[in-house]
């Protein structure tokens, strides 16, 4: 018998729905609603021959950009404290970080350090959505606000690309606050004509968004990513109004001036050492 069986399909109108496949081995583009088995998407950088580009890790996005074995990261020990004592129905927010922790082998939703992309030193700041929806905590902002401060230290370009769900609201005022030093942190970089290149993955939502991810000298998105402060469900149900087609996602937001540039993900080294070279000259 074959090591593989051939999965049956099941036609429920126009909804292709996809029974006994081996778990773990194949995966549907939520666009294009094709199967594609994962080492192919793997080796395609995980974009469908549609150009939807499904999520990557953090660690994925920086060995997208980083020289091989140039990447050193620092501050990892900087973890989340419970300021608030939070607890939902089902358990503490100190639980559910123990848990994430244990689970994705990371201490916080990013991960920063010093990177060489294409022979140009830089600093670099990768998010993790798996990390509690990438909610940008007293941590992160510590994080990131110290990655602000290296690249000050260096003189060197920082580059950090948002993944995020917002703010983290186990942590009140003080997840906040965050928005505002990191803001505060870039201004300083700006003063002292540092480039910041900001990169924007699907989704980019909240704090983050109203914060160092729209402060970029250069914002660039990847294609069809959710760009925005509240979520569209949430507008609509606030304004009333059915949004335009397409609302929030980055093309529109290019065509409103929001972003400067929407870049493949294969494409997306190159363009970064490009805009690296333009500050350089």
């Amino acid at each position: 018998m074959p090591w593989f069986v051939k999965p049956k399909f099941t036609i429920l109108k126009s909804q292709q729905t996809i029974q006994n496949l081996p778990s773990g081995m194949w995966v549907k583009c939520p666009v294009c609603l094709k199967v594609i088995y994962i080492k192919d998407l793997e080796q395609n950088l995980k974009v469908c021959t549609c150009n939807y580009h499904f999520r990557l890790t953090a660690v994925e996005r920086i060995n997208l950009l980083a020289d091989s074995g140039s990447f050193t990261e620092f501050n990892s020990n900087i973890t989340s404290a419970d300021p608030l004592e939070f607890t939902d129905s089902k358990e503490s927010y100190i639980q559910k970080i123990h848990k994430t922790r244990e689970k994705l082998n990371l201490n916080e939703g990013v991960i920063t350090g010093y990177a060489i992309i294409s022979g140009i030193e830089v600093v670099l700041a990768s998010m993790e959505f798996a990390f509690l929806g990438g909610s940008m905590g007293s941590a992160i902002g510590e994080k990131i606000y110290r990655a602000i401060c290296a690249s000050l230290e260096k003189k060197i370009p920082l580059i950090i690309i948002s993944c995020s769900g917002g703010a983290r609201m186990h942590e009140g005022i003080l997840s906040l606050m965050q928005m505002a030093k990191t803001s505060a942190g870039l201004a300083m970089l700006a003063e002292k004509k540092i480039p910041f290149i900001s990169i924007l993955a699907d989704p980019t939502t909240g704090g983050v968004t109203a914060s160092f991810a729209s402060l970029g000298d250069i914002i660039i998105a990847e294609p069809g990513a959710l760009v925005g402060f509240a979520g569209p469900r949430v507008i609509e149900q606030t304004i009333k109004q059915k949004l335009p087609e397409g609302f929030q996602r980055s093309e529109f937001l290019l065509d409103h001036g929001f972003i400067d540039i929407i870049v493949n993900r294969k494409d997306m080294k190159n363009t970064v050492k490009t805009c690296l070279d333009f500050f350089n000259k």
